[in-house]
């Protein structure tokens, strides 16, 4: 049997605690609420001498005053005799530093919030907003705003000011129940549910639920807000302050409401392109099993037109089901050029990163791995990989097919890394391999590189971790620039995907390393890494430009990178050659036919 204090909820099947006495939230019903409310609302007494400055205080003299704290204001040091001198000490031991005028509204509201105050207060509260707004916005901090805005609600002297501080009084202290319950979701502030964890539950009192897609109820109840502020001089400054300071919080329920918005239009937006797509060929005539999975792409660019292009018109070859391309440096012209119905492209400006709620992360890795997350969170294919645009699948089985041979039980399947050499005709045709690729020793690097493999052991002047395709669907899940992370961490299931290997355009000639050589040293992959136990790019750079300036670079450069007949034979003996022709531009032809210049 239950415990006596438990029952089952009316029409939901939950236990909710509930004594025999009880009929409601609150034992006593409103009769104990009022009590309780009232209980807090004593008013505060003077003592001997003590009371509020008159209505007609010189408060210009209040601005310039700094409030000491009272732990060291000589002052202060006399004994408390009165609630008004205790909570007068405590609102000037919070507010040290601010003005005077500050510590006088503070004072003012403690008053205003009990059931009696002196006769003047209303008024004098009212003098210090309708003549020095501007001094106290820039002085107090946002929750003594909201006491404000809060006291205007019971103490206003016009409608308006009554009515907007009574409406944002229970808009304030609403939120400050349901962020402070949410908490308990075990979900931070700034992070908004999923769109597939929504229940069948019905709301309580009736109401229908919000809308995510066509829902007005926020915009109307800001908009109202605003609107009301506006009627009065005297409150307008704080409730407009406090109003545009709630729409730039990126930790409400109007900026996940926003975001989780974002996220049903774009897989709405995605769904409606693939309606209006050319069907694909059955799986059995692409020499598919019927049972493969779909697959796609997503990267972060930015860049000219034809180097995006090639990137997409490769991958669109290898037929990808999806490419979703978030544009870094959003250009319409761009956008306009490389229609296609499996190529998504996402403008990433700052209106698009205003809706997502989040400000746009100053070191493009973030950027990255946000965008990454956003897709695969989104994403209805099988299986999504996270590459750069100078990074291009190398293959010659089907990328579906390969893909549904990994083993079930892996949440992401490894692709090795293959280092483009840099050839003097332009043509991409050799690249070179790591050592866990080929199965070969350390000694393998210096035997190939006889200068730099004894500092860079794979003789790769890029990244030798590789990339990864991510099973979608996988819980609090994060796409990294390498790695899918759950809850902070690397996957664990993780295995190979041999077959595929992510091609690097890293420095496809001398003219392209040497051009994004300083960007890379401060912010890219060459940047120092405190935590690494290798010598890496970072320190090897340094010293050979210390010792030998931009030769010693450009030796270590045509040693490692540069295709010559020698380094290939020394690769291919070692069996870390891979030959693989690329014709990015002829790809680019047949997939979008001329494009412009750009």
């Amino acid at each position: 049997m239950l415990p006596q204090r438990l029952r089952v909820a009316p029409r939901r099947g939950i236990f909710a605690p509930m004594s025999e006495q009880d009929n409601g939230t609150y034992p006593g019903g409103f009769p104990a609420i009022l009590r309780q409310m009232d209980g807090r609302r004593k008013p505060l007494a003077f003592g001997r001498d003590e009371a509020l400055p008159p209505l007609d205080t010189d408060l210009t003299v209040l601005l310039e005053r700094v409030v000491l704290d009272p732990a060291s204001d000589p002052d202060e040091q006399t004994p408390l005799n009165s609630s008004h001198q205790r909570k007068r000490r405590e609102i000037r031991a919070e507010l040290a530093g601010a003005s005077e005028l500050c510590a006088l509204n503070g004072l003012l509201v403690a008053h205003l919030r009990k059931r009696a105050q002196p006769g003047h207060t209303a008024a004098l509260f009212h003098r210090l907003w309708a003549e020095h707004a501007d001094h106290l916005l820039a002085g107090l901090d946002l929750r003594w705003l909201v006491s404000s805005i809060t006291t205007f609600g019971d103490h206003g002297l016009t409608d308006a000011q009554r009515q907007t501080g009574q409406a944002m009084t229970v808009l304030f202290g609403t939120m400050k129940l349901y962020e402070t319950e949410r908490l308990y979701s075990g979900f931070a502030p700034g992070r908004p549910f999923k769109l597939s964890g929504r229940t069948s539950e019905a709301l309580p009192m009736q109401m229908d639920a919000y809308s995510m897609a066509y829902g007005g109820l926020d915009v109307n109840m800001l908009g109202r807000l605003w609107q009301d502020a506006d009627r009065d001089a005297v409150i307008r400054p704080l409730a407009h302050h406090l109003l545009d300071q709630l729409i730039a919080d990126e930790r409400t329920v109007f900026r996940r409401l926003a975001m989780m918005r974002h996220r049903l239009d774009r897989r709405r937006r995605q769904k409606s392109e693939a309606k209006s797509a050319p069907p694909p060929a059955p799986a059995q005539s692409r020499g598919l099993a019927a049972n493969t999975p779909r697959w796609g792409l997503v990267s972060t660019v930015k860049g000219p037109l034809r180097q995006i292009a090639r990137f997409a018109a490769h991958h669109i070859e290898l037929r990808a089901d999806r490419i979703d391309l978030y544009l870094d440096d959003p250009d319409p012209a761009k956008i306009a050029a490389l229609s296609h119905p499996r190529l998504n492209m996402i403008a990433c400006d700052d209106v698009w990163w205003h809706a997502t709620g989040k400000e746009r992360p100053p070191q493009h890795q973030l950027r990255q791995a946000h965008n990454a997350t956003l897709s695969y969170r989104a994403s209805d294919l099988d299986w999504l990989g996270h590459i750069d645009m100078d990074e291009f699948l190398l293959t010659n089985a089907p990328v579906a097919a390969t893909l549904g041979d990994a083993d079930k039980t892996f949440g992401q399947v490894r692709m090795l890394p293959a280092e483009v050499l840099s050839s003097p005709d332009g043509a991409i045709r050799h690249f070179k391999l790591t050592r866990e690729a080929a199965g070969q020793p350390v000694a393998a690097a210096e035997e190939i590189y006889p200068t730099f493999g004894m500092h860079l052991r794979d003789g790769f002047i890029s990244h030798t971790t590789g990339k990864v395709f991510a099973r979608t669907g996988i819980e609090d899940a994060r796409m990294g620039v390498h790695s899918l992370k759950v809850r902070g961490a690397r996957l664990a299931s993780t295995g190979p995907l041999p077959g595929i290997f992510v091609g690097h355009l890293h420095a496809p000639d001398w003219a392209h390393f040497r051009a994004h050589l300083e960007f890379r040293r401060a912010k890219g992959s060459y940047r120092e890494r405190p935590d690494s136990t290798r010598l890496g790019m970072a320190p090897l750079l340094d010293f050979l430009r210390d010792e030998s300036g931009e030769d010693g670079v450009r030796r270590m450069f045509d040693e490692l990178c540069l295709d010559t007949p020698d380094l290939r034979a020394r690769l291919a003996s070692h069996n870390m050659l891979l030959i693989h022709n690329l014709d990015l531009d002829a790809a680019v032809a047949r997939v979008f036919g001329d494009l412009p210049d750009g």
